[in-house]
């Protein structure tokens, strides 16, 4: 569905000197600076795989996800989606995505919903009775139906997403972008997105790639994470195999029959909390049999429990600088 070889963007900006001088120079001798975006990613998504991307700010998400839109014309490498190549921008392409931006709006701002949605209607050639049962059915299910006739000035944010959502789905694409569609919401707003997002790409085998900087969003509803790093893939694998690819310790937790002193645990890793007689500690893979040996030997232990790093704390050590933890 989603074939993606050596994609690169390569940003390309004038670079002036201030003052006047600078000015005057700029008009006969220009200097650019060269910013790379996206650098040589590759992966493949199958039909109906709904599948995270992950990086922080300026990491290339965006980037790439305007490319296999068709809103960007890469500096190299080659993409299909659906069999097209999206900045060829071929109408029947066009008719079976759509990009949702959590930061842009496609809503008419003074306008209700249902207007915007109407111009849908036209420009994807929806039969009345489809569009009519479709918008019901996305409407109701969001719990936003008789908000459609307000104008989308005077909605909250939670409801103009919402409306956002049913304007990119009206079409029922094929394969839909989401860039941070939860951005701003509150914690029940973001629930109710992630079931209905959940839902339709169960009931229509849609294929969706979702971004977010909300770790609740990719834990519930993407089994698959490709992690961009400076521009760069740098995992493209389960969710849960990030803990084997970029964790090197494990997580301890420990309650002992009585109360420990903290010098006497030290020598068995980085402890992270200490109280009386419950301790939690970080300690390496390759020191977890001996560590366990140590505990067992000199302490009377009422519960010991082994935990992976959590992966919200691996993702952060990453885009952090830390390659391993």
């Amino acid at each position: 569905m989603i074939h993606v070889q050596n994609l690169t963007k390569v940003f390309k900006s004038h670079k002036k000197e201030p003052g006047i001088k600078g000015s005057i120079t700029s008009l006969f001798k220009r200097t650019y600076t060269e910013y790379l975006a996206a650098d040589s990613i590759s992966f493949d998504i199958q039909e109906g795989e709904l599948v995270g991307m992950l990086g922080s700010n300026g990491a290339g998400k965006t980037t790439t996800l305007k490319m296999l839109s068709g809103l960007l014309h890469p500096t190299r490498g080659h993409a299909e989606v659906m069999g097209y190549v999206p900045w060829k921008r071929d109408n029947e392409f066009r008719r079976n995505f759509s990009l949702v931006m959590g930061q842009r709006s496609q809503l008419w701002w003074d306008l209700p919903a249902a207007d915007s949605y109407l111009l849908n209607k036209e420009m994807y050639s929806i039969a009345s009775f489809d569009y009519a049962s479709r918008l019901k059915y996305l409407s109701e299910t969001l719990g936003i139906a008789d908000k459609l006739t307000v104008q989308v000035r005077k909605l909250s944010l939670g409801e103009r997403m919402k409306c956002e959502l049913i304007g990119a789905l009206l079409h029922y694409p094929k394969v839909v972008y989401l860039d941070e569609p939860t951005i701003g919401l509150d914690i029940v707003a973001q629930h109710a997105l992630r079931e209905f997002i959940s839902d339709f790409n169960k009931n229509n085998a849609t294929t969706i790639i979702l971004t977010s900087h909300y770790m609740d969003d990719i834990k519930a509803l993407c089994k698959r994470v490709l992690l961009i790093d400076q521009g760069k893939l740098i995992y493209d694998g389960e969710l849960s195999g990030l803990t084997d690819s970029f964790s090197a310790s494990k997580i301890l937790r420990i309650t002992f029959e009585e109360n420990v002193e903290y010098q006497q645990l030290m020598i068995l890793g980085t402890i992270i909390e200490h109280k009386d007689d419950y301790a939690t500690i970080q300690v390496a893979k390759e020191d977890l049999s001996a560590c366990a040996t140590h505990i067992f030997t000199n302490f009377q232990v009422r519960d010991i429990t082994i935990e992976d790093i959590p992966v919200d704390e691996i993702i952060r050590m990453i885009f952090s600088g830390k390659t391993e933890i």
